[in-house]
C-alpha cells in the first residue's frame, strides 16, 4: 500500500500566456485531510482537475494509490470528486440521483440502493429522498452534491470549495460529514479560501498564490514560523484626517504594509510583535476609538506575511 495515495511532482498548466498552476509539487499521506488554502484564482480548482484526470497537465507528474494515469479506469473507482459547481440533475429528486452516479461507478442492485440509503443519511436527507432536488435550498444541494462522491467508497477524496455559499447549518453539518470521513481513513485534498475550513479540517495546509505553494505544513507549525506578528485593531467612529494618517503611517512603517486604514470601515490595523507597546503608542494619537482588540497569529496573518495581502483580496 502506498503511504502517500496523493503525488504531484512539479505540476505546470498553461491557458495561453497565463500560467495558472507553476511547477507544484505536494503529497497527502494516508488518512490525512491536506489543505490547498488561497484567494480565488490562486490555482487550486486547476490542480485537483489536473489530479482527477480531467486536464492534461503541461508538464509534471501525478500518482494516485501508486498509479501515474488519473484517467484510467482503475485509478478512477479509487477516487472521489467533488466539484466546487453543483453537479446534479434539479428535475430528479435526490434518490435518482444518486442512482444515476451510482450506476456511473458501476453500482447496482441491493448494492446500489443500500449505498443510496447510506448517502441520505450521511446528508440528512433521508426525509427528502423523492423530493426533486430543484425544490432543495442551497445548502441541501451542497449536502447531497459532497455525498454522490462517496457512493463507491473511495479510497481518495477531492473535495473543491465544497461549503461555498451555504448556509451556517449545512456548513456544520459537512464539516462534520469531513471530519467523519477522515477519521475513517480516506485521504483528502480539500481546496479552500476559507481560513476557519483549513484551521478545523486540515491536518496540513499548503498555502498557494498564482499557482504556486508559498509554504506547507501543519497549522502550528505555519504559525510557529510564518505568523509571528498579530495585529492591534482599532474601530473608530470617525476617521482620521490625513495629517494623521500620514504620522500614523510614519510611525509604524507603511512601507512593510503594517499600517492599514480602511476608509468605508472606519478602521486600523497596526501589525506587530509587541501589541501592547503598540497600544500604548497609539495613545499619543488624537484618534476617535470605539473599540480596541488584538487578532492573534492565524492563517490568514501567515498569508498576509507571505504575500503582502489578504485572503479575501483577488
Amino acid at each position: 500500500m502506498q503511504d502517500n495515495p496523493i503525488q504531484a511532482t512539479g505540476l505546470t498548466k498553461c491557458f495561453g500566456p497565463r500560467t495558472a498552476v507553476d511547477d507544484l509539487s505536494f503529497e497527502a499521506r494516508r488518512g490525512e485531510t491536506l489543505g490547498l488554502l488561497g484567494p480565488n484564482g490562486a490555482g487550486k480548482s486547476t490542480t485537483i482537475r489536473m489530479l482527477v484526470g480531467a486536464l492534461k497537465p503541461d508538464r509534471g507528474s501525478i500518482r494516485i494509490n501508486g498509479q501515474d494515469d488519473p484517467t484510467r479506469s482503475e485509478v478512477k473507482r479509487s477516487l472521489g470528486y467533488v466539484p466546487q459547481e453543483i453537479a446534479l440533475y434539479d428535475e430528479l429528486t435526490a434518490s435518482e440521483n444518486l442512482a444515476f452516479f451510482g450506476r456511473l461507478h458501476a453500482l447496482s442492485g441491493r448494492r446500489l440502493q443500500e449505498r443510496i440509503g447510506f448517502a441520505l443519511d450521511f446528508a440528512g436527507l433521508a426525509d427528502r429522498s423523492r423530493d426533486r432536488v430543484g425544490t432543495f435550498s442551497g445548502g441541501m444541494k451542497r449536502r447531497l452534491n459532497l455525498v454522490t462522491g462517496l457512493l463507491h467508497e473511495p479510497k481518495v477524496l477531492f473535495l473543491d470549495e465544497p461549503t461555498v455559499g451555504v448556509d451556517p447549518q449545512s456548513r456544520a453539518h459537512i464539516f462534520e460529514n469531513i471530519e467523519a470521513l477522515r477519521t475513517a481513513g480516506t485521504t483528502i485534498l480539500y481546496t479552500t479560501h476559507a481560513m476557519e475550513a483549513a484551521e478545523r479540517l486540515c491536518d496540513r495546509v499548503a498555502i498557494m498564490d498564482h499557482g504556486r505553494i508559498l509554504a506547507q505544513d501543519d497549522v502550528a507549525t505555519l504559525l510557529r514560523t510564518h505568523g509571528k506578528r498579530s495585529e492591534v485593531v482599532v474601530d473608530l467612529r470617525t476617521m482620521p484626517d490625513a495629517a494623521t494618517t500620514a504620522r500614523l503611517r510614519e510611525a509604524f512603517g507603511a512601507e512593510t504594509g503594517s499600517v492599514l486604514v480602511e476608509a468605508e470601515a472606519a478602521k486600523l490595523r497596526v501589525r506587530t510583535e509587541d501589541a501592547y507597546a503598540t497600544i500604548f503608542e497609539l495613545r499619543r494619537f488624537d484618534l476617535d476609538v470605539a473599540t480596541m482588540r488584538v487578532e492573534h497569529a492565524n492563517l490568514e496573518t501567515v498569508f498576509l506575511d507571505l504575500t503582502g495581502r489578504r485572503l479575501r483580496d483577488a
